[in-house]
């Protein structure tokens, strides 16, 4: 189920960094794998800075969100690519 619980905070994750970075993004399944992995960064990120996960499901998609929009301008800084 933790999985399931990834791809769909990936999903929202991906396609709300899409509309924040404005841009046509990289497709779906790039934009969700982006959106992930961004959760995945945006949960250690907080972790170390001591944020703590009291807000249950809004918590984990806003940190989800601020973690992909870091890795996708990191992304777009490395590439050069403005999709």
């Amino acid at each position: 189920m933790s999985w399931l619980w990834w791809i769909i905070v990936g999903l929202i994750a991906g396609w709300a960094t899409g509309k924040i970075m404005k841009g046509s993004g990289y497709g779906f399944i790039v934009d969700v794998l982006l959106g992930i992995v961004g959760a995945v960064f945006g949960g250690w990120l907080a972790g170390e800075l001591g944020i703590s996960p009291a807000g249950g499901m809004i918590y984990t998609i806003l940190i989800a969100i601020a973690g992909a929009v870091i890795l996708v301008f990191l992304f777009r800084l490395i590439t050069g690519r403005r999709a």
